[in-house]
């Protein structure tokens, strides 16, 4: 499974549209309301509102280390990690106060299996930024791997507990496979269940899903989760293998049948194939 955890692969996309039509209807609207307060002594007394930080309030450092930021995102992406390091170290260099920066250092020092460096800057990161819950989420996802399991499932929470986060479907996701990984199966199944309400099209959400119901003894259950994933272009050697031993497991041999002729078509090197030719449905 491949998660995609770099804070600065996504870009806002807006789907506007009338939007002048609609401007044009406001801006009159508000000019009406414009003139009727001309009528009122005096003005307005209270606070002014509190504005979102965007990048028009960066300071000049922060501009520069946003640039060197996105070079060194470029060249990770790339594959080019030793100079995406270097990028990186001069954006830190520039503007050390940069939460962002310290995150992406978190998954470059993860790609070069240092997990101590790596650690350091995720922490670095969320001290920084506690409301940054892409970090959050990278940090709990480099604990799974180092079995910290409940230092995992805090940092999974305090992600997918902001608000504003856009992501809580992948991060519970992350966090149902750690707590599978963990031997909780309980509590991965809920996990699960909570991200594929976010999301019920992801297609991993779904097989993992699916997956710790068939083991639980719920072949039904796994069913509805795997039927709309096996007829998606999701479909893959080990979805169809699962959907193979749910319909064993629901003596429906016509279904069995079906599944299996896809895994024929599509996979026909697969080690699930071989599987199902020696009727290994229990493996």
């Amino acid at each position: 499974m491949t998660f995609d955890h770099s804070p600065l692969r996504r870009a806002l996309k807006s789907v506007c549209f009338g939007l002048t039509c609609a401007a044009t209807a406001a801006a009159g609207a508000f000019a009406l309301l414009g003139l009727a307060g001309c009528t009122t002594p005096g003005g307005y007394a209270g606070e002014l509102p509190s504005e979102l930080h965007t990048a028009q309030d960066d300071s000049q450092a922060r501009r520069h280390a946003r640039t060197r930021l996105a070079l060194a995102s470029a060249y990770y992406e790339g594959g080019k990690t030793i100079v995406a390091l270097d990028e990186l170290k001069k954006a830190m260099q520039i503007d050390p106060s940069f939460g962002d920066a310290y995150n992406l250092g978190g998954l470059i020092y993860m790609r070069l299996n240092d997990m101590a460096r790596a650690e350091s800057h995720f922490e670095r990161a969320v001290s920084i930024n506690p409301g940054d819950g892409n970090a959050w989420h990278n940090l709990g996802w480099l604990r799974c791997q180092q079995e910290k399991y409940p230092a995992a499932a805090q940092a999974f929470q305090r992600a997918a507990a902001i608000p504003t986060y856009p992501d809580k479907a992948r991060t519970l996701l992350a966090e149902g496979v750690c707590e599978s990984r963990a031997g909780d199966r309980a509590a991965a199944e809920a996990s699960l269940k909570r991200a594929y309400a976010l999301d019920p099209g992801h297609p991993v959400i779904a097989y993992n899903l699916a997956k710790l119901i068939y083991l639980r003894g719920d072949a039904a259950s796994a069913r509805f989760y795997l039927q709309r994933l096996n007829s998606s272009e999701y479909a893959n050697a080990e979805t169809l293998w699962l959907g193979i031993q749910v319909e064993n497991k629901l003596n429906n041999p016509q279904a069995m049948q079906q599944l299996a002729a896809q895994l024929r078509k599509d996979f026909p090197d697969s080690g699930e194939i071989r599987l199902y030719d020696r009727k290994a449905f229990d493996e």
